[in-house]
């Protein structure tokens, strides 16, 4: 046989195939077999995928939940749920309702940083790796995709606070000459700081945002509402003012219209989820009062506390210098302390807002407080002896039962000798934890769980931070904002911040 009968032209025997392109099916073809005679047969045969016995990689089925996403150059796959975890008006949520698997989109972003927030959507936490990047990267990224809240949640949520663990971390220095006068921090771990007549802001991730001179000649009282509105007040200087940080202009003053038509200088601040509270002095220091205002609308609700000042009536001279909201017990705690020549005194009031009326008050002359907190956790009042420097409590849950007495944490054996070793002592209560300021030291109290046999409570001392974190100037302020503790020492023109050793960044 010639070579040339070889070919299927020049061989009548040899099976040749055409395939019918009229069918219109896109899955199958009509193929037919002819071996040249005059019988053939028609073979309906299913087409094959692209890649036999397996679906591409890189390209879902249309309708799949499975999502692809080109970041720089490298590919990414995941859910639509977890994309639509991040939220409706999202970046991802958008990717995940446009997705169809017909099309990949791309994005030209880091995919580094990328790659760390879908963890962060899969798991709500950022993987071991992002301490090696820089925080400021990966806000700025978290801002792009609308989920910086998510972020802020997981690196600075109050209860990541580890009071056993804080040690501290860095210093947040502050412009000009003027030490810190007051702080103020929101639930995120904004951070308001006043020094001189200036407020210094920073945002959760301790960025320096800005600096605004204010009107006053020093502040000190400091609310922030939010982290670029906070309300200020001096002690020489009438009204409270509402500051826009951000845009660096006062936006509002409120003011108390008290009898005498004189100024009136604020002298405490404070807040609930619903109201802001404001303790007015007269400029001619013959009556104060307490104010609460809406705190989304700054409208006055109501008034209480009010008193007008006749003779020597000491008690009811004595402006409050203190509030706190217990939201356990929608009771407003006001206390305010005097220095005269028999020594210091003062009262802790708890206040009913909605009666305007007074549902539990002490005076203190013998070892009066250097400062009060009150543990919503713990239903306890605490306080620190401007005279012993011991710290002391009261229950709440005893107060109606006329069962009053203040009950010494410390040595109860401590003599007062008249030297005010409390003077300047800080107490503050984050979570179920008190944390109490004795010269450049700290003091954290834990109470002990104890059997249910003993009725009594019992708190414990604890060592805090690392040897060389302790010590140094006096500390004269102290807040906790988000997971962070922030202090400032006397005659320092900066903010130490505590966090967590095991913090991420």
């Amino acid at each position: 046989m010639s070579v040339g009968s070889l070919h299927p032209h020049n061989n009548p025997n040899f099976p040749t195939t055409t395939i019918n392109t009229t069918n219109s099916s896109p899955l199958f073809s009509c193929i037919h077999i002819s071996n040249g005679r005059k019988n053939s047969q028609e073979i309906r045969e299913k087409k094959m995928p692209p890649f036999a016995g397996s679906e591409p990689v890189g390209f879902p089925k249309p309708d799949s939940d499975i999502v692809s996403i080109d970041v720089g150059g490298q590919l990414f796959q995941t859910t639509k749920q977890t994309l639509t975890s991040a939220g409706p008006k999202t970046f991802f949520s958008r990717i995940a309702a446009e997705s169809s698997g017909l099309h990949t989109p791309f994005l030209d972003r880091d995919p580094d940083l990328f790659s760390l927030l879908l963890s962060l959507l899969r798991t709500g936490n950022l993987p071991s790796k992002a301490k090696t990047f820089d925080l400021q990267d990966l806000t700025i990224e978290s801002k792009f995709y609308g989920i910086e809240s998510l972020l802020v949640n997981s690196l600075s949520n109050p209860s990541q606070l580890e009071p056993f663990n804080l040690q501290k971390s860095l210093l947040l220095p502050l412009n000009g000459r003027d030490s810190p006068s007051a702080l103020a921090t929101t639930a995120s771990g904004s951070l308001h700081v006043a020094h001189g007549s200036k407020i210094t802001s920073f945002d959760w991730s301790l960025r320096r945002k800005s600096t605004v001179l204010t009107q006053f000649t020093a502040v000190d009282s400091l609310l922030a509402l939010s982290p670029s509105l906070a309300a200020a007040g001096a002690n020489d200087f009438s009204g409270l003012q509402i500051l826009d940080l951000d845009k660096g202009r006062v936006r509002e003053t409120l003011n108390w219209e008290n009898v005498t038509k004189s100024g009136s200088t604020v002298q405490a601040i404070g807040s609930s989820p619903e109201n802001m509270f404001v303790s007015f002095e007269s400029s001619r220091r013959n009556s104060n009062s307490i104010m609460v205002y809406d705190l989304h609308t700054l409208t006055p609700v109501t008034e209480i506390g009010h008193n007008e000042i006749f003779g020597a009536d000491i008690d009811s001279a004595i402006p409050t210098t203190k509030l706190q909201w217990i939201e356990g017990y929608n009771l407003l705690m006001a206390s305010g302390s005097h220095s005269g020549p028999s020594g210091v005194s003062g009262n802790i009031r708890l206040w009913d807002v909605r009666s305007g009326n007074v549902v539990w008050e002490v005076s203190e002359k013998v070892d009066c407080f250097a400062d009060v907190a009150v543990c919503d956790a713990l239903s306890v009042i605490f306080k620190v002896g401007v005279n012993s420097g011991e710290a002391s409590y009261v229950d709440l849950r005893n107060l109606s039962s006329g069962e009053s007495a203040w009950v010494c944490l410390g040595d109860k054996r401590k003599i007062l000798n008249g030297k005010k070793e409390g003077f300047g002592c800080k107490i503050e209560t984050q979570g179920n934890q008190v944390f109490c300021t004795k010269g450049g030291d700290m003091e954290l109290w834990s109470e002990v769980v104890m059997g249910s046999g003993n009725s009594g409570r019992i708190f414990k001392k604890n060592l805090m931070g690392r040897v060389r974190d302790m010590g140094g100037a006096k500390i004269t302020n102290l807040a906790f904002g988000g997971s962070t503790m922030f202090l400032t020492r006397k005659d320092q023109q900066c903010v130490e911040v505590w966090q967590s050793s095991s913090r991420e960044f």
